[in-house]
């Protein structure tokens, strides 16, 4: 497995890593869907052994995730493996455990030893503030940092991470918060890391950055047949792409189109999905998400880099969705 430095963390992690957002299952924030359907605890827990036996040693979890499911099941996998040879990172920031704001001094120490319980370690590699809403006039920032910082020198984790939805809601705070890693939202339909002026951050600040969400929670991988529908709980029903059979039908399209480019199967689409998000980020690598052990076989085989031209195609190719 291909790896890359995770910028001044000074870690190597493969350049394909391990998302588990889906291994908390369904969930709801209030009306809103969060979670994932189709989850199996058993397939997962294997693909967590395939994913450390090829080489796929960086784990992304949140509090959050399945209201700490997600952590758990990892916990479990993880009595069996040397802790060493895992990176494990998690978040805090979308629970309020019953304060105003998620980011209160309280819940963010609370969830963090939660986090320890549920993962069965005593530190992690790396800690997330799991989005950048810090109330108003970002009132709660200052103090989140510091306690954070406060945490670190404890031991409970190695280095601070920083996380979201929007690149310019990073950038805003990126200073402030001075984070060792990043974890923005990038794939090839939906990319504004360049003209957000976050890249030109990470590179002046030799952080590392974890795309999150590269194949837009599968979509973009064209093998959708017919409009879906997903149960109450399941994220992708906040995904108007899911139901519109026009985008699908081209999404299959475009799909063929990188397998006939790039010659091979569906890791073939994965290379032309992923690789151009890591071409231009030396310090960089995606969080995918792979629920059983052929989703991660498929992964490892998708790590290989692509050439300029390549790049250039993949991009022009997605250029025209707005999904």
């Amino acid at each position: 497995m291909r790896k890359v430095k995770l910028g001044r963390t000074g870690v190597e992690v493969p350049v394909i890593s391990v998302g588990t957002w889906s291994y908390g299952g369904t969930n709801t924030s209030g009306p809103v869907s969060v979670g994932w359907s189709g989850h199996d605890p058993a397939q997962a827990e294997g693909a967590l052994r395939e994913a450390h036996a090829l080489g796929l040693t960086h784990w992304d979890t949140a509090d959050v995730y399945g209201n700490g499911r997600s952590e758990e099941l990892i916990g479990r996998v993880l009595k069996d493996l040397p802790r060493q040879e895992l990176f494990l990172a998690s978040k805090v920031g979308w629970d309020k455990g019953g304060h105003e704001q998620a980011y209160h001094p309280d819940v963010i120490r609370a969830h963090l030893e939660r986090s320890l319980k549920n993962l069965g370690v005593e530190q992690l590699d790396l800690f997330y503030l799991h989005h950048c809403d810090f109330g108003p006039s970002d009132a709660s920032l200052d103090d989140a940092v510091a306690l954070l910082r406060e945490l670190r020198d404890e031991g409970k984790f190695r280095f601070v991470g920083l996380s979201d939805w929007d690149c310019a809601k990073v950038v805003r705070v990126a200073d402030r918060v001075n984070p060792d890693v990043i974890q923005p939202y990038r794939n090839l339909a939906a990319d504004s890391y360049v003209s957000s002026g976050l890249k030109a951050w990470i590179d002046e600040h030799e952080a590392g950055v974890a795309f999150f969400s590269p194949i837009r929670h599968g979509l973009l991988l064209g093998k959708y047949e017919a409009p879906q529908t997903f149960p109450e709980g399941d994220f992708r029903q906040n995904v108007a792409g899911f139901g519109d059979a026009k985008l699908l039908g081209d999404l299959r399209s475009k799909a063929a189109q990188l397998r006939e480019r790039l010659g091979g199967g569906e890791e073939a689409v994965l290379r032309g999905l992923l690789q151009p998000l890591l071409s231009d980020s030396p310090t960089g690598c995606v969080l995918l998400g792979l629920r059983t052990p052929e989703q991660v076989r498929q992964a490892a085989a998708a790590d290989a880099a692509v050439d300029a031209e390549q790049v250039a195609f993949a991009r022009e190719l997605y250029a025209d969705l707005e999904v």
